[in-house]
Formats: structure tokens, C-alpha cells, sequence
């Protein structure tokens, strides 16, 4: 029987209270960037922030709880940018939106951090058996930093690869992880290259004993990236089913699918909020155009991280991937 498993990419909007107190506390506009230097005020601010999140997270019956990633000013880059390997400089634009992050130049050669690990550990205290990590895909962080040190693309992204299985090995101990690869859809990898980026979040997968999503957004993957991804020693592949249907539906008749599969049904950056038995119903839908639909686990998800969302909308995106999926455990049984 498929188990429907209600969760999130992570990287949550802030508290309406806490974006007020971290401006104040900062010193400058809220959504401006900070140094990456937290006195004890805003490191206090942000565990309160994480301790809430956590907690409206369980109070929506999530099965699945992520830390929330509150402190990833730089989205995406955060893991590489508190390395002191890396210089972070000029503002970019964060894929095709209005969201910016600094540059995260590698200058040295990657070492350990432990940043995204004292995260987790923190909100671990909080949780019983449904922690999930988040960590940025080792492709789209290679795609969002520059290269001032290993001179080559492969051996880039190999060094990226490294330096979060290193992180990861860090980790307390979590039923999930999500990988974040927005950039095998946005900046696809060339020939050869797809091949190498299936090749690097395979060896990240295996640094963990948690199962294992790759969560692809913001559109489809091309054919043979998606062949090649699925190579790789994952449980599950993400489809993001708000920005194209089409794509998606053939690349699964096609070239079939993992025995797990994460389904983003809820729209990330939209205050709409959706029916859970609307979500449900999608649920059915993607089943019918699949050549299998006897997935072992479902995961039911944003198709994008709702760092975009007002915070009361995004409270109520959290209740009903919830709803949807015990609606979807129900039908089934």
C-alpha cells in the first residue's frame, strides 16, 4: 500500500514578528543581506523564529518537519557562502525572480563547516522521528557560485559533491533529505555534464542512510537529464507539477520513475491556497498518467520552497498539504 507523506523544500518565510525584531536588530532593511556575523540578539531571534516554525509545522500534522533554513539570506548559496573558503561578492538575481543573493566566490579548497548541521541539531531537540534535512543539490550550487580556485567544471562540481557529503556526514540523525536542484531545469547541464551532475548527487546520497529526494522545480527536466538522474542511488525524484504538467507526465511514460516519488502540487510562490481534495485529486491524475501507480511512498510537497509567501499563507499551504495527504491515505485504504 503507498504512504502519502505530507512535506516541505524547506526554506520558510520569516515570522512577520521576527523579519521586525532582525531588521531592528541588523540595523538596516529586513530582506537587505546580512555579513554572515550574528551577535547573540539575532542568533537568539533566529533559534525563537526556528523553534516556531518547527512548531506550526506539527501543529499542521506535517509528516515530515524541516528546520526551516530562516537564516539562508543567500537562499541556496547559504552552505557555501559561511565557508571560509569562499568570498562572498556582488549581488545576482536568484534564478528569474526578484530575490537576490551574494556571490559565492571559492577562493581556497572546500573544507568542513558544520553551519547546516548545528541548524538541524537544534531543531532536532524539537522532533520525534520526522526530522527532514534540506541541502541545495551539488549542481545548482556549483551553478550558483563561481569558480576562482579548481579551474575546471568537473572538478568543481566533484569538490561541491565532496564538501556536502562531508557536511552531510555531519548531520543528526533524519528519516529524509531533500536536495534542491532548481538549476538541472533552469541552467540544464550539457552532454556529458548531466551525466557528472548524476554522478555527484549520487555520491552526496550515499552520505546519508535517510531516504533520499531530489527535488527538481520551476519547470521539467530535459530528457536525458532526467534518464541520468535517474541513474543515480536516490528514492525519489520531485516533479514540479504547478509549472508544467506536459513535460513532466511524458518524461514519467517515457523513461518510468524511482518506487518513491515527491509530487509538487501546491504552488510555492502563490497566495492562493489550495482544496486538499483538489491536491488529492491531482494525486489521481498524475497516477492515471503514469505508467505505474503503485509508487511504495508519495511525498506531497510545495513545488517550490515558500520563502515568497506572506507567513499566514504560508501556515495554511503547511495545512493543507496535510489534509491532502491523510485524504489521499484514505481513499487508498
Amino acid at each position: 500500500m503507498t504512504e502519502y507523506v505530507s512535506t516541505t523544500p524547506g526554506l520558510f518565510p520569516l515570522p512577520d514578528w521576527a523579519k521586525d525584531d532582525l531588521s531592528d536588530l541588523k540595523g538596516h532593511q529586513k530582506h537587505d543581506l546580512i555579513s554572515g556575523d550574528e551577535d547573540d540578539a539575532i542568533t537568539a531571534a533566529y533559534d525563537e523564529a526556528r523553534d516556531e516554525v518547527v512548531g506550526v509545522q506539527q501543529d499542521a500534522g506535517l509528516d515530515r518537519v524541516v528546520e526551516g533554513q530562516l537564516r539562508w539570506d543567500d537562499m541556496l548559496a547559504h552552505p557555501l557562502a559561511v565557508n571560509d573558503a569562499v568570498a562572498t561578492e556582488g549581488i545576482v538575481r536568484y534564478y528569474d525572480n526578484n530575490n537576490f543573493y551574494r556571490d559565492p566566490v571559492v577562493t581556497d579548497e572546500l573544507r568542513f563547516s558544520g553551519d547546516v548541521a548545528e541548524e538541524l541539531e537544534a531543531a532536532s531537540d524539537q522532533t520525534d522521528g520526522e526530522l527532514q534535512a534540506v541541502l541545495p543539490g551539488p549542481y545548482s550550487l556549483a551553478d550558483l557560485a563561481t569558480d576562482e580556485h579548481y579551474g575546471d567544471d568537473a572538478a568543481f562540481l566533484g569538490a561541491i559533491a565532496d564538501y556536502l557529503e562531508g557536511e552531510l556526514e555531519a548531520f543528526p540523525a533524519h528519516e529524509t533529505l531533500f536536495l534542491l536542484e532548481p538549476s538541472l531545469v533552469e541552467n540544464a547541464p550539457d552532454d556529458g555534464e548531466d551525466e557528472r551532475a548524476s554522478e555527484a548527487i549520487d555520491a552526496v546520497a550515499g552520505a546519508t542512510d535517510a531516504d533520499v529526494v531530489v527535488q527538481p522545480y520551476w519547470g521539467a527536466l530535459e530528457e536525458k537529464v532526467y534518464a541520468h538522474l535517474l541513474d543515480a542511488d536516490i528514492d525519489a525524484v520531485g516533479f514540479d507539477f504547478v509549472a508544467n504538467q506536459e513535460d513532466n507526465v511524458y518524461n514519467l511514460q517515457e523513461y518510468g520513475a524511482t518506487d518513491d516519488v515527491s509530487l509538487g502540487l501546491a504552488d510555492g510562490q502563490s497566495t492562493l491556497v489550495e482544496d486538499p481534495e483538489a491536491i488529492r485529486d491531482r494525486v489521481e491524475w498524475v497516477f492515471e498518467q503514469a505508467p505505474v501507480s503503485d509508487f511504495e511512498t508519495v511525498y506531497l510537497t510545495t513545488n517550490t520552497e515558500t520563502f515568497y509567501l506572506p507567513y499566514a499563507k504560508f501556515e495554511e499551504k503547511l495545512a493543507v498539504l496535510a489534509e491532502a495527504a491523510d485524504l489521499a491515505e484514505v481513499k487508498a485504504a
